[in-house]
């Protein structure tokens, strides 16, 4: 499996390509920057399989329905993030407006199902909330490969103190990441990738009661 990176927005988020040998590629998180995220498509020659939102902060999803227009593809988000996402309550001023809503009849919801299968790819939903309601991790336990989003940075976790954040519900999905094996290599939402054994043996939160606010 490929993955490609295109740090997007005035908060470096973190928008990833991955894809297999048919070139159908899952888009993880378009946060902005739709031209860079295009241009990085084009580059590798990718089509889009499927959008997938780790949740719905807006620095996550603002090019996501201008890219949709373009590549028209399913759309998965959790539904509990997906309650908000597009409404006024989610906008990060001055850095990014409202999400603007893609011309979708419907979303797939993360929770519906915990095994996916786009194209040549195979992903397994895993359910972290903490950071927002909805939030989710992607494992691809072939490849040992896990898009945390927000919820597990190298040397750091995602904070709580923001509309539907719970640091109890946070602490316990660090918990279920922790049982992960040490070799899964993580792609956060923001900043350098990591290990779970890294994680494991050196993230405060990942080794205590702490917790990032």
């Amino acid at each position: 499996m490929n993955i490609n990176a295109v740090t997007t927005g005035a908060f470096e988020e973190i928008c990833y390509m991955a894809w297999g040998d048919a070139k159908q590629a899952l888009v993880f998180d378009p946060g902005h920057d739709a031209d860079k995220i295009l241009q990085a498509m084009e580059k590798h020659n990718l089509e889009v399989a499927a959008y997938v939102c780790t949740h719905g902060h807006a620095d996550h999803i603002n090019a996501l329905a201008e890219l949709h227009g373009q590549h028209p593809a399913p759309i998965v988000m959790h539904s509990k993030d997906l309650e908000w996402a597009f409404e006024p309550v989610n906008q990060i001023e001055p850095f990014y407006p409202v999400p603007p809503r893609p011309d979708v009849e419907s979303f797939l919801s993360l929770e519906s199902a915990k095994d996916w299968n786009f194209a040549d790819l195979h992903f397994q939903s895993l359910e972290t909330p903490g950071h927002t309601p909805g939030s989710c991790c992607i494992l691809f336990p072939e490849d040992g490969i896990l898009v945390s989003g927000d919820t597990l940075f190298k040397g750091s976790c995602g904070r709580t103190d923001l509309p539907g954040g719970s640091p109890r519900q946070l602490k316990e999905s660090l918990v279920l990441l922790k049982q992960l094996p040490d070799e899964t290599r993580v792609y956060p939402g923001h900043g350098g990738g990591t290990t779970i054994g890294i994680e494991r043996a050196t993230n405060f939160f990942m080794q205590s009661n702490g917790q990032n606010n």
